[in-house]
């Protein structure tokens, strides 16, 4: 790669950082590294600089990416030349910014982390005993088992739980309404919850703060993400676990079983598939059934077989 260093200073570069220094009042730190990006570009464009085109531009953020560069840091240097014929432009030396319209390679999606289904089935793998138990049971079902937000399990009701038919109507992003599928485990941890819930009123918080008799005040986030830390480090040894994490593994499981990536969009609320379209890095196995023969929860046991017939 060429040495920005060893190229010559040239006036429109040296009047631009002098800008940065005194009229920006940057720190020299980052003066450095504005300094150091355009050197790279004039190393690499050996035209006048105020002619350089939008081709240009993009040349030169190939030949970065063709020099084994990451893509944070062509962005990193495309970002310096733009503020370059930004002072430029603004100095009438230019008509326009070559790098304005510029494309900059894009970013690998930054792929979620999830639960494996054996560290899933361990997060469950607990007795429950108290109110507050009962409660958090049913919170980890609905995050892991619907695959809710966080916002939208805080805000559920009680009516906006249908036990009978097996659904929750959930108010999601831009308040779009939903009907979440509820798996059986997910049923009986409501069930098991609306019991001993200490304001049992339809209107009523579904999940509230604190589970003392007549408490409607509504749960917070901030008190789900710390219980949801302190029963993982109870059960996996660790508590990097947040609410996310369980919708994340909630679309993760069921298309590594189903293959279906409509029916989970249409499960987790995504108003454009391209968002869902970040779980397809799995192989999936393509199965008939989405729901109930595809999520680990939702699954019927042999012993409920038997204990049916």
């Amino acid at each position: 790669m060429t040495d920005q260093h060893s190229q010559p200073t040239d006036p429109l570069i040296e009047s631009f950082l002098a800008h940065l220094k005194v009229e920006k009042q940057y720190s020299p730190h980052t003066i450095s590294g504005y300094e150091r990006e355009l050197r790279r570009f004039r190393g690499h464009y050996h035209g006048d600089l105020c002619q350089a085109q939008t081709h240009d531009v993009t040349l030169f953020a190939a030949w970065l990416r063709h020099q084994g560069l990451q893509v944070r840091s062509v962005q990193r240097a495309l970002s310096a030349i733009r503020s370059f014929y930004g002072f430029l432009l603004s100095r009438r030396k230019v008509q326009a910014n070559p790098a304005a319209v510029a494309r900059a390679p894009k970013a690998k999606r930054k792929l979620p982390k999830v639960l494996d289904t054996d560290q899933a089935a361990k997060l469950f793998d607990r007795e429950v005993a108290t109110p507050l138990d009962i409660r958090d049971r049913a919170i980890l079902e609905l995050l892991y088992g619907a695959g809710l937000r966080l916002s939208e399990l805080v805000g559920l009701n009680i009516s906006d739980v249908e036990l009978g038919n097996g659904f929750a109507n959930v108010t999601g992003k831009g308040k779009k309404a939903r009907r979440a599928p509820l798996g059986r485990h997910c049923l009986a941890a409501l069930r098991a919850w609306l019991e001993v819930h200490p304001a049992p009123a339809p209107d009523a918080p579904l999940f509230t703060g604190r589970t003392s008799p007549r408490n409607v005040t509504r749960i917070s986030p901030r008190t789900i993400q710390s219980r949801l830390k302190k029963i993982a480090v109870q059960q996996l040894g660790d508590n990097s676990l947040h609410p996310h994490m369980l919708r994340h593994s909630f679309a993760t499981h069921m298309l590594e079983s189903s293959g279906d990536l409509r029916a989970i969009q249409e499960l987790l609320g995504h108003a454009d598939i391209a968002t869902t379209q970040v779980y397809t890095h799995l192989d999936f196995q393509h199965l008939a059934k989405v729901y109930d023969a595809a999520h680990p929860r939702a699954q019927v046991s042999n012993d409920d077989l038997s204990s049916d017939s």
